[in-house]
């Protein structure tokens, strides 16, 4: 029998995290979920996986992730490096530490989860990352400034990454969701998505799932919009 393949997902213990990790289990993944508050337990308790509470923007926290994981199951087939919201305000009103936190959340995570599971990925011969961007990232918005800027910088991350590994069949994506349910959004903004109505947190796991399946094989380097139409660039 095959072994069974294995996902790490962060920041799972609700919202696009939580329906990642459910998705990926239906797709036969064995989930290894870690959250902040620890609701990611909780999760992987009901999907007989693994649960861990930490941060992302812990490195001891990402490395006892990842060190546990390998030694459980001896592989790590996908990775979705999902993280909260950095701060927010009026552009030049955002602290210095605001901006560093923002690193530490949105790029960082991703860099060191990165440096720790590539390894294993290039031994096993392959693997798959998926990270949790924003639509905002390459059209900028003034709500969301530092996620704005810094995420720019995730998919510039992961175009170099994917072109240094994809010769040894591990790749990396970005998925950038617009408005999502697990957030409330008021009419003015629900007016500007073409398609009426936020994104469901399943809809863009569907997205998430299929950039880690063997069905986008050929997809590295991309950042993919899962947006409803929000943003206006081709």
């Amino acid at each position: 029998m095959p072994e069974k393949k294995v996902a790490v997902v962060t920041a799972a213990g609700s919202g696009i995290g939580e329906a990642c990790a459910r998705r990926l289990n239906e797709d036969g993944y064995a989930p290894v979920l870690l959250s902040r508050s620890g609701s990611a337990v909780e999760v992987a308790k009901e999907l007989g996986g693994d649960g861990f509470e930490g941060s992302v923007t812990n490195p001891d926290d990402l490395a006892a992730l990842v060190e546990t994981t390998y030694e459980r199951y001896g592989r790590i087939d996908a990775v979705v490096n999902n993280t909260g919201h950095p701060a927010s305000g009026d552009l030049l009103e955002i602290s210095d530490e605001e901006w560093r936190e923002g690193v530490e959340l949105v790029l960082l995570n991703t860099v060191r989860t990165a440096r720790l599971i590539t390894p294993i990925m290039d031994e096993q011969g392959g693997g798959a990352f998926v990270n949790i961007s924003t639509f905002s990232a390459f059209e900028p918005s003034s709500e969301f400034p530092v996620s704005s800027v810094l995420r720019a910088g995730l998919g510039s991350f992961t175009k170099l990454y994917a072109d240094q590994y994809a010769a040894s069949g591990i790749r990396m994506n970005t998925v950038q969701p617009g408005f999502v349910d697990s957030y409330e959004i008021d009419e003015e903004t629900r007016a500007r998505i073409p398609m009426g109505r936020p994104a469901q947190t399943g809809e863009i796991a569907d997205a998430v799932a299929y950039l880690l399946s063997p069905e986008s094989s050929y997809i590295t380097g991309q950042n993919i919009r899962v947006d409803g139409g929000l943003t206006a660039s081709i």
